[in-house]
């Protein structure tokens, strides 16, 4: 059921998104668009619920729970950055607005850009692990939050891998082609 739930959530938040973008370009209303847009983190507040309730009602604490973590933290870190960059495309796309700013390619330009990415990871890594060691207490059962623990892991590996990525950006700069 959380599988299907999370999938449930990342379907929902692109149909959110796209709603929220029609109202506000194509039919003008940004201010309703607007709003569909900011119902967006009512998916998470509904996984996070559901996934709590499974937990309560007796679940074996397992690999679905720490991906619910892993969602919502990822979707805390980068959804707000997702939907400005896509807002501003359809906005030039199909509301005649400026192009959008693309990512600088080369030098220490690029290197802070890949920098900040890394910072929202970071903060999807730590809303994760604040969730798993908040799932972990709820359960109690040290025996049987292994897979909890394990997803502390993933979320730590995961900024320490695109921390490594990031940094490579500013000790090897990239050069344009000649």
């Amino acid at each position: 059921m959380i599988v299907t739930l999370i999938v449930a959530c990342e379907v929902g938040f692109w149909v959110l998104l796209a709603a929220g973008l029609v109202l506000r370009y194509p039919a003008r209303m940004p201010r309703l668009g607007a709003a569909v847009l900011l119902l967006e983190p009512l998916l998470e507040v509904v996984l996070l619920v559901v996934t709590t309730i499974d937990l309560r009602n007796g679940a074996e604490p397992d690999w679905k729970h720490g991906l619910a973590a892993m969602y919502i933290g990822f979707t805390v870190g980068y959804g707000h950055y997702t939907i400005k960059r896509i807002d501003g495309w359809v906005a030039h796309r199909f509301a005649g607005g400026p192009p959008p700013v693309k990512p600088p390619r080369y030098g220490m330009a690029r290197a802070r850009y890949e920098g900040l990415l890394w910072l929202r990871t970071v903060l999807a890594a730590a809303v994760a692990l604040v969730l798993l060691q908040l799932a972990i207490w709820y359960v109690g059962d040290a025996g049987s939050t292994e897979s909890l623990t394990a997803w502390q892991l993933n979320a730590a590996r995961v900024a320490g891998i695109h921390g490594v990525i990031a940094l490579t950006y500013t000790l090897w700069p990239k050069k344009p082609l000649l």
